[in-house]
């Protein structure tokens, strides 16, 4: 089973007279890179909680937001006047020694400078954090389950283009064996066409054709590559995300494919090639976006 990178989710929990809101939004990215923004009142205990998004969801570009909305004026954020106060003084001052006409949009500018609404700091009750971490799990899970979803679809369609490249595969072999009587009948005409002053010794050119067009066997391409296509297949039914192993194994089908490719010396088995490596290409782009 493979799960996207891609996912989303929400969880509210009430506290009091507060409601807190979690979103995750998670995107794919090689390793686990979190951005975690809460509330001041929680920084100390930031770690804890970096640890479970990090272990449920393993990896990705993940955003976490816990903000909080206050129901009452009780721990709402609080003007701080005297600071306030300063920064008009200080914005006043400025104007006059710049010779510049003062803003006329005091106050807005004023409440957005730093800790003029400050949130009044509390020790976090015990009771309290753990609906937040339950809440976070919660999330989690809900990102979990979005890229379970989004894995199903991108699991068919890597079953549909490895079917397609097996397909192809079985189009290879009436042109192999066309080819070794079109290598040989070339080479013949080859000699045909030299002005010889005696007739080559046809036990050594026999050998030499057998020589030659053994070197342009692929039948071990061939077959490592229909191996490797069933593999990427079992792999996909794991319970485990496989996300890195499939990786490997692409780029094995694409090293088979490449061999297939450099040693077929006919153009309707090159047209085959083409078409593989086009699949395994949309296959590539869907990697980056797998757990």
């Amino acid at each position: 089973m493979i799960k996207s990178m891609t996912g989303f989710g929400k969880h509210t929990v009430e506290v009091k007279n507060n409601v807190i809101t979690i979103e995750i939004r998670a995107l794919n990215s090689k390793q686990l890179d979190l951005n975690l923004r809460s509330p001041i009142n929680y920084k100390e205990n930031e770690l804890e909680a970096r640890n479970l998004v990090s272990y449920i969801l393993e990896r990705g570009k993940i955003d976490v937001n816990i903000n909080i909305e206050h129901k009452s004026a009780e721990n709402a954020p609080v003007i701080n006047t005297e600071l306030a106060q300063h920064y008009y003084n200080e914005l006043n001052s400025l104007s006059r020694k710049l010779g510049v006409d003062a803003p006329s949009n005091y106050l807005e500018i004023i409440l957005k400078m730093p800790d003029v609404l400050a949130t009044q700091q509390e020790e976090i009750d015990p009771e309290e954090w753990q609906l937040v971490l339950d809440g976070l799990t919660a999330a989690c899970k809900s990102v979990d389950n979005f890229r379970t979803q989004e894995g199903k679809l991108i699991e068919e369609e890597f079953i549909t283009r490895i079917k397609i490249i097996s397909d192809l595969l079985l189009k290879v072999t009436p042109f192999e064996n066309e080819r070794a009587a079109k290598v040989k009948e070339r080479i013949q005409s080859n000699l045909n066409s030299l002005t010889l002053e005696s007739q080559p010794d046809q036990n050594r050119l026999e050998q030499e054709m057998i020589y030659y067009i053994e070197k342009l066997d692929i039948s071990e391409e061939k077959s490592r590559l229909k191996k490797h296509c069933d593999y990427f297949i079992e792999t996909l039914k794991d319970k485990d995300a496989q996300g890195k192993k499939l990786g490997f194994i692409s780029q094995e089908i694409g090293r088979e494919i490449n061999t297939l490719g450099a040693k077929a010396n006919d153009v309707n088995i090159q047209k085959i090639v083409v078409l593989m490596k086009d699949e395994l290409e949309k296959i590539k782009e869907q990697l980056y976006n797998i757990l």
